[in-house]
């Protein structure tokens, strides 16, 4: 089970439902085990704790009675709960049995772990994803509801403190990554809650002066003068002193350290060997062409020397330098996707319609967002889809003259402009040659590096010199051949090694020289080092092909089956890694290299069992899906939103296997268990074609999973395109539902469809089937639906101006989302209360709800809102009249909408913009005037 104190107190099962906690005293007892986090508390403790003032006539006992029915509570909501609740000589203690804490079962060692992540965390984007992933846990203050207990004070202050410090470490970082004017706004609302933090001081006033405004910063500085003087009778830090110096003086120190572009460029393991003339040759290219393709055959080193090129070029491209695999992808759709994806490009068009002359295709999109950017794609393995990657390179260099492209391919992309780099293999040194030319060779240097890191005690020397030399002339200079072969080098050493090529790599130099290098020399190498392989590790290669990157648990799934066991996988995984057979990122994803996929699937073809472990492979993304859904409407919406963006391709294939094959059901449930979290990830067009794939697949299936998939299949259609008939289309989608069990599956899509007919102007419409909703989640007591509907019915009355609904509904809806802990929910509620407010003249109110939703849009990577949110807080600048704030925030507003393709936002912004200009001219023409009179 699970527990929260970063906020109101909260219980949930394993699968995340809710566990109401109703008697106050049962809540207090929780209260208190939880605040020591799993360690036992002795019994006078708890008694001192739970009756501070006076007293029940036999404490001990009724103490135990407060056990006894917190142990029933727990066992009620999950079978053996009520062993949650140990006690031992030490005292009672709230862990699971053998453990000495909760850990992660409490949202504070959640916080905690995730702190200490951040901590080490080696780059400053990763840095601060963390530091934002730990902030997001907190849902209001510490133990809410029990502030004024004595026993929660403590706690409370020290979870506070490790709160405002991971603020400031966030903060600290974003201004590391050049997010000034962000983190001027951000800090504004922590300033004025915490008064005393003279680190939250100093980073505001860094960061206003580094946003070009060091007058603000050094009123920040006098506020807290002041402040400190009226309070404390005391002057600030000489710390924050010698900052205030520095502003006044516009000391070169306080300048921002030099832009670093935004990059996802792996960090290299390895030095580059033996490609200096290339390198030079790659670098000089892109200094003049737009398009650049390495072409060659798989396995020498294209990727890599890519990889070397791209990272060197730094501030030529100021937007950014983009890693896109392309492996296995193909149509223009796609491959812009895997574009728009890396790039952080979403559609966000689910709250409202497209507007007139909105780009449809990704292509178009895409290019649309990348134009006057100055940045490098690097795409790798264009061979896959070579022609639809042509089409897409070709848009975007027509539409973004100074975007380039390198590419890494076996044939050229046949685009005007493509400079073409064919990429050899590395120089063998010639036959005959001494120990010094050996040495020298590029070939021989590649192979001694990687010995000499399989075996340390590997040297080259002239007892070894020949046998080298005629090892990587027999691999002809292949860098991943000669690799493979240097992970051998402990064992069989390299006589051994040259002594097996003409036994085992009989085609390498007589095969067929017309056929391309990869089938006359990586084949015989990777046939010879199946044949090293034992049979379970063989199993376990072929197996997952299948698998586009994965953890453990599901390279266990995909690769358990005849032959080898799940709890057998990990050892033999292991095994296939330190042979260089399997690569494992740093985030702990096993996946084979492109080369050595292409093999294993070939074997797995022989074996006869790409079937059964594509099947596999399908059941458990299946399940990743269905398990996971209650995970959207709760705490870890943004965790599993993560999970599920990162194995969106595995996702992909599950569903074209099940469409392939004509299994009806399994691809209507991944539809219907992905719809919800495209949505939330503005892939709304890519979830309208998920739907339709789906739904033409012949086949038995449940009526009512069709009914729902068809429903959100009208819904999100309807989201794309206003002009046809919605309300038509929307009744005769729930019509569907007739002679079906599924109400609840009923009251969700009258929900959805009521809050897509609100948008797309139906609104008697929709206030019906929200009605409708709302009746069938009470009935079933599902809280989110109830939640859901109650705040879609405050956005109808706002509507109807009808603000004392309003004010009811949307504080309803509130308290359900965070009793749920769904923050996504929260942020559907934030619109109609600020509107509220500003309606009732309370800008305030309204500006802090703003921020409020900013923070959690920011938090979810839901960029529109993002977007909207700050032009909500221009608007409430500009009627204040503080034009220079307004400005700021429709800027980034505009910037954000723009750099996501969210072409609304970006017309909102543009709309305030105008307001400003307008207000400014007014403005000075009434000076004018004035000044003649």
């Amino acid at each position: 089970m699970r527990f929260g104190v970063l906020g109101p107190l909260t219980v949930e099962t394993a699968d995340g439902t809710p566990v109401a906690v109703p008697r106050s005293d049962v809540r207090a007892l929780l209260a208190v085990l939880l605040a020591h986090e799993g360690f036992p508390v002795p019994v006078e403790r708890l008694i001192a704790d739970l009756w501070p003032e006076a007293l029940p006539a036999n404490p001990v006992n009724a103490l135990r009675i407060r056990v006894s029915r917190l142990r029933r509570l727990l066992e009620d909501a999950e079978p053996g709960g009520r062993a949650l609740v140990g006690h031992g000589p030490s005292g009672y203690r709230l862990c699971a049995p053998g453990e000495r804490a909760l850990g992660e079962s409490l949202d504070t060692g959640r916080f905690q772990a995730l702190l200490d992540r951040a901590k080490s965390a080696g780059d400053p984007w990763t840095r601060a994803g963390l530091l934002a992933d730990a902030l997001a846990l907190w849902r209001g203050p510490a133990f809410a509801g029990f502030q004024d207990e004595p026993f929660a004070g403590p706690t409370i202050l020290r979870l506070s403190q490790r709160r405002l410090a991971a603020v400031e470490d966030l903060a600290e970082t974003r201004l590391e990554l050049g997010e000034h004017e962000a983190v001027a706004a951000d800090l504004a609302e922590w300033e004025q809650r915490h008064p005393e933090r003279e680190r939250l001081r100093a980073l505001r006033m860094r960061a206003l002066y580094r946003a070009g405004r060091p007058g603000e910063a050094l009123a920040v500085y006098d506020r807290y003068r002041r402040w400190l003087a009226d309070d404390q009778g005391l002057d600030p830090g000489p710390e924050l002193a010698a900052l205030q110096r520095a502003v006044l003086s516009a000391d070169p120190a306080l300048d921002p350290p030099p832009a670093r572009p935004r990059t996802n460029l792996p960090a290299p393991l390895t030095e580059l060997i033996g490609r200096e003339a290339a390198l030079a040759r790659v670098l000089a290219a892109l200094d003049t062409a737009r398009l650049v393709t390495l072409t060659g055959p798989g396995g020498v080193g294209k990727t890599r020397l890519a990889l070397a090129a791209a990272a060197r070029p730094g501030p030529a491209f100021p937007d950014g330098v983009w890693l896109v695999e392309l492996a296995g992808l193909s149509g223009p759709d796609a491959v812009a996707e895997a574009v728009m994806a890396v790039l952080g490009v979403r559609e966000n068009t689910m709250l409202g319609p497209v507007p007139a002359g909105e780009p449809m295709g990704h292509v178009d999109r895409l290019a649309a967002f990348l134009r006057g950017r100055r940045l490098l794609l690097l795409l790798d393995n264009c061979e896959h889809g070579a022609a639809p990657v042509a089409e897409l390179v070709a848009a975007v260099l027509r539409a973004a003259p100074d975007v380039r492209v390198l590419a890494t391919g076996r044939e050229p992309l046949g685009v005007p402009g493509e400079v073409l780099l064919p990429v050899a293999p590395l120089e063998p040194p010639e036959p005959g040659a001494d120990q010094r030319r050996v040495r020298e060779s590029s070939a021989v240097r590649l192979f001694c590096a990687r010995a000499a890191d399989a075996d340390p005690a590997f040297a080259l020397d002239a007892s070894n010199a020949g046998a080298v030399a005629e090892l990587v002339r027999g691999l002809d200079g292949l860098p991943l051949a000669l690799e493979l072969a240097a992970a051998r080098v402990r064992a069989l050493g390299v006589h051994e090694l040259a002594a097996r090529l003409d036994d085992r790599f009989s085609l390498l130099s007589a095969g067929n020289r017309g056929a391309p290098a990869r089938q006359r020399t990586l084949n015989a190498l990777l046939d010879w080092s199946w044949e090293l392989l034992t049979g379970p590790e063989r199993t376990v290669l072929r197996r997952l092909s299948v698998l586009d990157g994965g953890p453990l648990a599901a390279a266990e799934a995909v690769c358990a089956g005849p032959g080898i066991s799940g709890n057998e996988v990990a050892a033999v995984l292991a095994r296939l890694v330190d042979r260089s057979m399997v690569t494992v990122a740093g985030d702990r994803r096993y996946r084979l290299l492109e080369t050595v996929g292409v093999y294993a699937m070939a074997r797995l073809t022989e074996a006869d069992e790409v079937r059964a472990a594509r099947r596999r492979h399908r059941a458990y993304h299946l399940a990743l899906v269905t398990d996971g859904l209650p995970k959207l409407f709760g705490p870890e919406q943004a965790a599993h939103l993560r999970r599920l963006d990162t194995e969106h391709r595995n996702l992909h294939c599950a569903l074209e296997d099940a469409v392939r094959h004509g299994d009806a059901e399994d691809a209507l449930l991944l539809v219907d268990g992905l719809a919800w979290s495209l949505l939330l990830r503005g892939r709304v067009r890519q979830a309208a074609r998920w739907a339709d794939r789906a739904l033409a697949v012949p086949g038995d299936a449940p009526p009512a999973l069709r009914a729902r998939v068809h429903c959100w299949q009208v819904g999100i259609a309807a989201l794309l395109d206003v002009e046809h008939d919605t309300e038509t289309r929307a009744r005769a989608a729930l019509a569907r539902f007739r002679d079906t069990d599924d109400p609840l599956g009923l009251a969700m899509a009258r929900w959805f469809l009521a809050y897509v007919l609100l948008h797309t102007g139906h609104l008697e419409a929709s206030e019906e089937l929200a009605a409708g909703a709302a009746d069938g989640f009470r009935a079933r007591g599902h809280t989110w639906g109830i939640a859901v509907t109650t705040a879609l019915r405050a956005n109808h009355a706002l509507a109807r101006d009808d603000l004392d609904t309003v004010a009811d509904a949307s504080e309803q809806a509130l308290a359900l989302f965070r009793t749920l802990g769904d923050r996504g929910g929260e942020l559907l509620t934030v619109h109609p209360r600020a509107a509220l407010a500003e309606r009732r003249g309370d800008r305030r109110e309204a500006e802090r709800l703003h921020r409020e939703g900013l923070a959690l849009a920011e938090d979810l990577g839901m960029w529109a809102e993002t977007a909207d949110r700050l032009s909500g807080l221009g608007r409430i600048a500009l009627l204040r009249g503080d034009l220079g704030a307004a400005r700021e925030l429709y800027e980034r507003a505009r910037r954000i909408a723009a750099e996501h393709g969210f072409r609304p936002g970006e017309i909102h912004a543009e709309l305030g913009l105008r307001q400003i200009t307008h207000r400014t001219h007014a403005q000075a023409a009434g000076t004018g005037r004035g000044g003649q009179g």
